[in-house]
């Protein structure tokens, strides 16, 4: 199975990355058990680059259908004001990439 690869990119002003961050953080717990139950979830990374000011989600899924839940998932959007009000812009469209090869690396 190739999965779908979908892409959120967050940016904000460098002098507020620190908060942004902290809140992307405090953001899982809210996000988790949501995410988790979904069908045709494999994965979900957020992580966060000082140096350009921004935030992203990228996550895992079977098919489009099943990465395109997020677009209606109703804690995420709940979010979306919380982190617009700290001065962040999300770029759209949200880009969901079907797989053309992928490399895997040993276990942890």
């Amino acid at each position: 199975m190739k999965p779908v690869v979908r892409v959120s990119i967050l940016r904000c002003p460098a002098e507020r990355f620190p908060e942004v961050r902290r809140f992307m953080e405090e953001a899982e717990p809210i996000l988790r058990p949501g995410i988790e139950a979904m069908p045709g979830f494999l994965s979900f990374y957020a992580g966060a680059d000082e140096e350009t000011s921004s935030l992203t989600n990228v996550s895992f899924w079977t098919s489009v259908d099943a990465a395109k839940q997020l677009d209606s998932f109703q804690p995420m959007l709940d979010l979306v004001e919380p982190f617009k009000k700290l001065g962040s812009t999300f770029e759209r469209p949200i880009m969901n990439y079907g797989t053309l090869w992928q490399l895997k690396g040993a276990a942890d």
